[in-house]
């Protein structure tokens, strides 16, 4: 540690590291060090420093507040934070190191006892010039966390850059500086690179993948699952797609819609295999928990009875970020319950380092969004512990699963060739959509629509940019040999396990007669030969017979055709062979038979 940074370390309050913010260790971590030292160097009226969800953001800029506040350099602290539970959490770090901050601070003089204010980014977009005014009466250090926020509106952006103007320093925090607009983030530095686009340039960066290697952040392992979809269109039509097939946009948007849905198969199928993730993790982490991010209140509080359904205990429910809301999330942070299903407060709201299992049941398919949401997983607080996100196989989803350690920058001037699509195009309007106070779908562009039968069936795990396993269906003993894997192990244990599970799964599928192999179990060279228009036609007749015999005997159509899978055997009707298709149509009208 270079003589800065040791007296940074000598100059903290008697309280720290008595007991670092949400878990991080008694001493800085190496990249904590590295910011320090940068800072300290060239002691800059504006910084910024990128580090990934669970990297300890918060214990460095509490280090340096704690020093700066120590040597003069400032009088006191204002943090701006996303959301009122984010700023109550900083007012409970800050309090760990003998930081007083008052969290519920409005207008007016500041009391003694404290050394500053936590608020949120709303809130100084409503009174910019209180904050003005304290900033200039009293030399201030302003800590703006996750600042890409401060771009959310034009208003909130103009606020921060009134109020903060006259601050003495001004440190900005990020886990994800990249957004998809064109508005500058306050207090930012742009460099102009040779292609003559200018890109937000970072004081200090430390990105996931370099975070991974320092064992402070957990691997993650996604498991995906796809399965067959059916859902009636605005104009009546029926229609039946495979998620994870080459579809168009609006096509995807339904078939995901239609998985979500917790009328269908699909999403008890997977809560029932995340839950069986949680029981093998919490062998060696038993306090770990599991989080169901939802779309909005009426499908959380669905999940949520399935959980109860599937095992036998309540889950915390979470809708909207209000004071009841941050309440229940402190106390499932502080119990060893299973489950947590939240709307919308996965953005920067929920630090509950003991999350290890996520279920992501959501349609929000940007790269913000998703990076935010993993992060909740992330954080690291013994070595060898690894985290396991559930997603639907979705193209972009998987995109962002294996480019879990690409180090992105905002860029200002972005020309966009005509016809190219921009990956990143809306990110920032669906996040608003997401983290808005009312809680309602953030479905956007998506056609009206009735989901009517769906079904799961696991589809591969990606870990560290690569792929494993073949498809299998839910309770085999495939699916299994995934879900349990060790909750504590090192990172290239897990790719030596996956490997070594995707060996044994190819050499059980070779070992099955195909008489008795489901289609799903055989190698793509000794699967039948059918043409794409017969396994339609044969689909779409043995739908006909399913839906005729709805009528006849008032069975919805997904008890249907479980019963025809009891019955018949073999997988779903997407991945049933002609033969195991015929008999189904076969039986069903049979059974139409019998009733007349």
């Amino acid at each position: 540690m270079t003589t800065a940074a040791a007296s940074a370390s000598h100059h903290l309050s008697p309280a720290f590291p008595g007991r670092a913010p949400w878990g991080t260790a008694g001493k800085l971590r190496a990249w904590q060090q590295g910011a320090m030292e940068r800072y300290l160097q060239t002691q800059p009226r504006d910084f910024l420093a990128v580090a990934t969800p669970g990297a300890g953001k918060t214990t460095f800029a509490l280090t340096l507040a704690s020093w700066l506040l120590h040597h003069h350099v400032v009088q006191q602290v204002t943090v701006v934070a996303p959301t009122e539970h984010l700023k109550k959490q900083w007012a409970e770090a800050a309090a760990r190191i003998g930081i007083k901050l008052d969290p519920e601070y409005s207008a007016g003089p500041v009391g003694k006892d404290y050394h500053g204010v936590a608020v949120t980014y709303a809130g100084v977009g409503v009174r910019p010039m209180l904050h003005r005014n304290r900033s200039e009466q009293r030399k201030t250090l302003v800590i703006l966390d996750e600042i890409h926020h401060a771009g959310d509106s034009k208003s909130w952006g103009e606020a921060c850059l009134e109020a903060f103007e006259p601050a003495t320093r001004r440190l900005a925090l990020t886990g994800t500086p990249f957004r998809s607009d064109t508005n500058p983030i306050p207090f930012v530095a742009y460099e102009e690179g040779d292609d003559g686009i200018r890109r937000s340039a970072a004081d200090y960066t430390y990105g996931y993948g370099s975070a991974l290697r320092d064992n402070v952040v957990r691997p993650v392992i996604f498991l995906s699952y796809s399965g067959n979809m059916r859902w009636r269109t605005k104009a009546g039509d029926e229609i039946e797609a495979r998620l994870g097939e080459p579809m168009t946009k609006d096509a995807i948007s339904q078939a995901w819609r239609t998985a979500l849905d917790p009328r269908g198969e699909w999403m008890p199928s997977v809560l029932r295999a995340a839950d069986q993730r949680l029981t093998e993790v919490r062998k060696s982490v038993p306090d770990a928990g599991a989080l169901v991010i939802a779309a909005d209140q009426d499908s959380a509080r669905a999940y949520a009875k399935l959980i109860r359904e599937i095992t036998g205990s309540k889950a915390t429910v979470v809708l909207s970020d209000d004071t009841g809301a941050s309440k229940r999330i402190d106390e499932f942070s502080e119990s060893d319950d299973r489950w947590m299903v939240a709307v919308r407060m996965v953005s920067e709201g929920v630090d509950v380092p003991r999350l290890a299992v996520g279920v992501y049941a959501t349609t929000i398919s940007t790269p913000l969004f998703f990076a935010q949401a993993v992060g909740r997983f992330v954080r690291s607080r013994r070595r060898g512990e690894t985290a396991s996100v559930f997603l639907p196989t979705v193209p972009d989803l998987l995109t962002f699963a294996n480019e879990m350690e690409r180090e992105r920058d905002h860029v200002l001037d972005r020309p966009k060739k005509e016809g190219e699509e921009d990956p990143y195009a809306e990110s920032e309007q669906e996040m608003d959509e997401a983290n808005r106070q009312e809680d309602e779908d953030t479905g956007e562009d998506m056609l009206p629509f009735e989901a009517l039968q769906s079904d799961a069936v696991f589809d591969r795990v990606t870990y560290n940019g690569a792929d494993f396993g073949m498809q299998a269906h839910p309770g085999s003993e495939e699916e299994q040999d995934y879900l349990g894997i060790p909750g504590l192990l090192e990172p290239d244990q897990v790719e030596m396990l996956l490997q070594k599970r995707q060996a044994r799964q190819i050499a059980h599928s070779r070992k099955k007669p195909d008489s008795e192999a489901d289609l799903l179990e055989l190698p793509a060279e000794r699967r039948p030969v059918v043409s794409h228009k017969e396994m339609m036609e044969l689909r779409r007749q043995l739908n006909n017979m399913v839906g005729a015999y709805v009528h006849q005997s008032g069975k919805p159509h997904g008890v249907i055709h479980t019963e025809l899978r009891r019955v018949c055997g073999g997988p779903p009707a997407a991945e049933a062979t002609p033969g195991q298709l015929r008999q189904r149509i076969a039986k069903v009208q049979e059974w139409a038979t019998r009733m007349r």
